[in-house]
Parts: C-alpha cells; structure tokens; sequence
C-alpha cells in the first residue's frame, strides 16, 4: 500500500510540475520582484530620487499642488503619501470617462515632478504576478489560481515521495553529473522553503476567495450584481453620496487627519482620497496605514469635504479581519526590512525549485528520448529555458530599456508601451532561441543575462549620475530612494555574477 501510494504520488508529482512549471516559474519569479517593488520603480522612475521628507508632511500643501492639475468633471482624486521606501507622494486621478491620470508630488517642496513615462514595477511587474496581464473574464487571475492549487497539490506530493526528507535536507552535492546534482538543489530548496512555499500559495488563494469561491458570499447575499454590491460594501467598505450639482470649497485635509489619528489611537493615513472634487457634496476618504501592521486592515473614515464633519466610520468585521490578515501575509506591505528579505530569499527558493525539477526531468530523460527518437525532452527543455532563462533575460531588458530610451530621446513619448514590446519580444526571442539552439541555449542565455544585468547598472549610471558607489558612501541624498536603487544595482550585480558561474560551470559539464 505505501509503495503504491508513493510511486502515484511520484507520477503526479512529476506530470504536474512538467505541465505546470512554466506558469509557477513566471508566478514565482515576478512575485519574488514584487517584494522589492517600491525599490525597483525608484530605480525606474529617476525622478522619483527625492531625499525624504524631514519636516511634518501638511495634507493641505499636497492637496493645494492637487488641485490644480485635476480637471473639472473629474470623478475623484486621490494622494497616496510618502513612505519609508517610497519617498515621493503621487497624485492619481478619475476623469468623467473612468481613466486614470498620475503624477508624482515632491514632499519636500510641494512641486510636481516630471510625467511618468514607464509602468516600471508597480505598473508592469508586479501585475504580472496575479494577473499575467490577460484581462479577458479574470483568466489571468483564474491561471494563478490553478497554479497555486498545484503548487499546493505538489508540495503535498513531494513530501509523500520524499521520504528521507531530514537526509535531504542536509545533502547537496554540486560537483555530481547535473541530474544528481539538480535533484539534491531541488530536493534542498523545496525542504528549506517548504513552509513558506505553502503560506505563499495557500494566502494567494484566500486573496481571491471572492473569484474562486463566489458561492461563498453568493449564498448569504444572493445572485445579481446588487447582491454582490451589498456584499462588498459590509465586507470591503463603502460611503457614497450623489453629488449636489453645486460649487463647494474643499476644508482642511489635516484637521481631518487629526480628527481620524484621535479616532485611531495615533494611527496615520496611507492615502487622502476626495470624491466630486469642487462640489458641494464633495466627501474625503482617509485609509489608516498598516506599515506597523500585519493585517492590511481596512480602517476608514469619510469627511464632508467642507466642514470636516465625520459622515461614516467603516472597520472590518472578524471574517473579513482574518481575510485582511492572511492578505498581509501574502503581500508584506509592513515595514520589516530582514523579514522582506526572508521572503525575496524565498521567492527565489522557489524559483530554483521549479528550475531544477524540471532539470531532472530532462537529464533522466535525455538519452532515453535520444535513443528512442522522441522529440519530448527538446519540447520541454526548449519551454523550459524560455521559462526560466527566458524570463529572466526578457525582466533585464525591459529595465535596459527603461534606461536606453530616454537616452535616445529626451522625450521619449510612448516609453512605457515601448518596455512592455521590448520585454515581450525578448522572452519571444528567449524561446525561439532556446529551442533553435537546444542544450547550448542554457550557457548562451546565462551569457546574455550577465551582460545585460551589469549593462543595466552601468545604464543606471550613465543616465542618472547615481551609482553604486554614491549611494553607498554618500547615502544617495539621504533619500529612501537612493537606498532602494543601490540595492537593486547590487542584486543585479549579484546576477551578473551567478550568470557567470553558471554559464562558466556549463562550458565545463
């Protein structure tokens, strides 16, 4: 009975991971990005380099360099204010139609700082990871939601199969041909990681329960659009109020702040957002921030714009706390700086998980296939390096380009568009490449990435003025965002460093 519980495990364990690998690997590697998404868009947007604000932030200065910008018959606008690792507040706005407009305001002097011309990792990158950028009927957010069912359904697996699980933990052999070697890497960074591969898959479930489960609030509220409305509103939050079709003035956002940090027990908003600007029936929302907390709690408070008087107050109940909880686990929006990196190394773990089972699955197979004249292992490996290498490679140049195009043209109209195409043509190019080229495309694309990782850098440079060197020594202006950008020039040293090992190591095997 054991033994046939394990070799079913096996196979299942084996097929899933084959089939779907690719969509975890992609899942995985921008999820591990997104952890230091804040840190990668202040190395992609250079002007958002401010030093961090050091005298108390007035809400009424930002909203004065606000208002201005937004045009009549805009349906609401908000300011999400300055954080430790994002020193700059940036001002985003509805118009009549529904689209979306930003602009970046520096604190310090209450100026509007040049347009954003990239999607950077906020806009690009991180969406990537809950979404994979298909819009049509959620099937974006349907994938990852299969692929973190068989994250969960491999994980499982991989303990049954693995009985000697303590052993492995403790096993690694690098030197071995690479099957034996892969499986030990595999074997280590999915016993390592093992609680939080599980965290991470089960919580990016709960996230979106509302999606994967609508029964579960379908039953209680009923079918239909307003039943699904009532729901959000008691579970999410909601105050609205149809506007007076008048003129109105907007009051003072920090005697509002100072009522909602009283209500709060000191507690400080993350974003101040005004509903009808410039009419008489205007309202202002303020979100309490959790940068202390675990828990991306859902804590509101409404003001009429004018009088400041407090119109409705919205807390979570215990479910949606929970929920709130769990999401906070998953996204890690609280300032802990050694626990984020815990969770990058992680994020990382996984990725050499997937990397590496589907490594061992090739090289068992390899010359079997050979010998017998099937074209599976070259299918796979060909989906493989474009996954893996690929994505990677397709990532460095969609930051090279971030740094290129405006070099080529101070203008640079249209440079967001232009990253995405590049980065989409790369990871084309990747698996084009790789099963053109087959084995030899692992070394050739390791290769492409050690470039294009210190290119990167020296782009960096060569644009901004910031290197590595000043942001170490001289504290890159004493900003927040100095700080993140020479962290991520150092990370992309450190690939361009292990591109170089593996790709020296792969000349040589």
């Amino acid at each position: 009975m054991g033994d046939t519980l394990t070799k079913s495990m096996a196979l299942l364990h084996t097929w899933a991971g084959v089939i779907i690998g690719s969509l975890l690997f992609a899942i995985f590697w921008f999820g591990t990005l997104s952890v230091f998404g804040s840190e990668i868009d202040r190395w992609m947007l250079p002007q958002t380099r401010v030093a961090e604000a050091t005298a108390p932030l007035s809400l009424d200065r930002l909203a004065a360099t606000a208002v201005p910008q937004v045009p009549a018959g805009a349906r609401q606008w908000r300011i999400d204010l300055p954080t430790s690792r994002n020193p700059v507040a940036e001002l985003t706005w509805r118009d009549a139609k529904g689209a979306e407009h930003g602009r970046f305001i520096d604190p310090n002097t209450n100026t509007l700082l040049a347009p954003q011309q990239s999607d950077a990792a906020t806009g690009f990158l991180v969406p990537f990871h809950y979404t994979l950028h298909i819009k049509w009927l959620e099937l974006g957010k349907w994938l990852v939601g299969v692929a973190a069912m068989s994250m969960l359904v491999l994980l499982v697996s991989g303990v049954v199969v693995h009985k000697k699980i303590f052993k492995q933990f403790f096993t690694f052999r690098p030197h071995k041909r690479l099957q034996r070697s892969a499986l030990d890497l595999h074997n280590l960074t999915g016993v390592v990681a093992l609680p939080f591969h599980f965290m991470i898959a089960l919580t990016g479930l709960i996230i979106f329960i509302t999606i994967y489960f609508p029964q579960l609030h379908a039953g209680a509220y009923g079918e239909g659009a307003e039943a699904k409305a009532a729901f959000m509103a008691e579970a999410y939050g909601k105050y609205t109020r149809k506007p007076a079709q008048a003129p109105g003035q907007l009051g003072s956002i920090d005697a509002m702040r100072a009522t909602a940090a009283a209500t709060w027990d000191g507690g400080e908003p993350y974003f101040v957002r005004v509903f009808h600007p410039g009419d008489a029936n205007s309202y202002v929302e303020l979100r309490r921030s959790y940068a202390k907390d675990v828990t991306m709690n859902l804590d509101q408070i409404f003001f009429d714009a004018q009088t400041g008087r407090v119109l409705a107050r919205f807390e979570a109940g215990p479910v949606m706390t929970a929920q709130r909880f769990i999401s906070g686990l998953h996204f890690i929006r609280f300032d802990h700086a050694l626990l984020r990196w815990l969770y990058f190394a992680g994020g990382l773990a996984g990725c050499a998980m997937i990397c590496t089972g589907f490594l061992f699955w090739i090289e068992g197979r390899r010359a079997q296939h050979a010998k017998r004249g099937l074209a599976g292992v070259r299918v796979v490996e060909g989906l493989t390096i474009g996954s893996v290498t690929g994505i990677v490679l397709a990532t460095l140049v969609f930051m090279v380009a971030n740094r290129l195009l405006p070099a080529i043209d101070s203008h640079a109209e249209g440079s967001a568009l232009h990253e995405v195409q590049a980065f989409y043509g790369a990871w084309l190019a990747a698996f084009a490449h790789a099963w053109w080229r087959g084995r030899a495309a692992w070394r050739e694309q390791a290769i492409v990435i050690g470039v294009l990782a210190v290119l990167a850098v020296a782009l960096n440079w060569a644009t901004t003025g910031d290197h590595l060197l000043t942001a170490l020594v001289q504290g890159q202006r004493g900003g927040a965002g100095g700080v993140g950008v020479a962290g991520v020039d150092s990370v992309l040293l450190c690939v361009a460093l292990a591109a170089a090992y593996i790709a020296r190591r792969l000349r040589t095997s």
